[in-house]
């Protein structure tokens, strides 16, 4: 493993990340945008080094957080993180593929999952030749239609699913949870600046929903000093991530 060191996340909590494996502000956004109750049953879809699943143990304690991932040093760190911070009891890290989500969960009984997935399809964009970073990126190990199958064969009804992708997405993702029985609840644009494009969507959607949208004012990452805005602050926590006083790109 390259480049191994532990980053903070919240009081009390940190994740080991590395150079191919590490979080970033969509990953706290989709932590906070399904922002799990108490009594809830969690699974967290190809975690990475378990940043989500670390944060809704830091900041929600829901009943049980399953964590599932498939690359090999992705799972060592997560596990790891989850020792750390002596979240053995609370989170239970499972090498898996969700694509085999049955053999890990045979029933639907959960209350929420969440997902970060690829964003481009496979044939889009430059290729990586770095094999892990290219299956991070691109739909190589998982498409969005494995993600949806995955969330109707893990939620019980009524169960909600979360996940962030880029806008160009947007009409693929409804297609595809509609078409396995994940309804569209909840959508939040999520543009860096008030003057450019939206570049995230944060979309809930839930198992046996009926019809009906609701689009959440857009989410501003910068205010006009070019720092954090006023909800990311707060999305963020007295931590902020080293940015505290400083710029939204990390820059004093």
């Amino acid at each position: 493993m390259e480049n191994l060191h532990w980053e903070p996340l919240a009081p009390a909590c940190r994740v080991l990340v590395s150079r191919e494996h590490t979080f970033n502000t969509d990953t706290i956004l989709l932590a906070h945008f399904a922002a799990p109750k108490h009594k809830e049953r969690c699974i967290d879809l190809g975690t990475g080094c378990g940043t989500i699943s670390l944060l809704w143990q830091a900041n929600y304690a829901p009943r049980h957080i399953t964590a599932v991932e498939l690359g090999e040093q992705a799972f060592s760190q997560a596990l790891r993180s989850v020792s750390e911070n002596g979240y053995e009891e609370n989170i239970e890290v499972i090498r898996g593929d969700i694509r085999e989500i049955k053999k890990i969960i045979p029933h639907p009984t959960l209350d929420l999952a969440a997902c970060n997935p690829p964003y481009k399809a496979v044939g889009a964009g430059l290729r990586n030749p770095d094999e892990r970073m290219e299956n991070a990126r691109h739909e190589c190990t998982c498409t969005l239609e494995d993600v949806a199958k995955a969330g109707r064969d893990v939620l019980r009804f009524g169960g909600r699913f979360c996940l962030c992708q880029r806008p160009e997405r947007l009409a693929d993702a409804m297609n595809v949870f509609r078409s396995y029985g994940l309804e569209p609840k909840r959508l939040r644009l999520v543009q860096q600046r008030i003057n450019t494009a939206p570049s995230l969507f944060l979309l809930e959607v839930r198992r046996g929903g009926k019809p009906g949208l609701s689009v959440l004012p857009t989410l501003i990452i910068e205010d006009e000093n070019g720092g954090f805005s006023a909800e990311m602050l707060e999305i963020y926590g007295n931590y902020k991530f080293g940015h505290e006083g400083g710029r939204a790109d990390g820059r004093k």
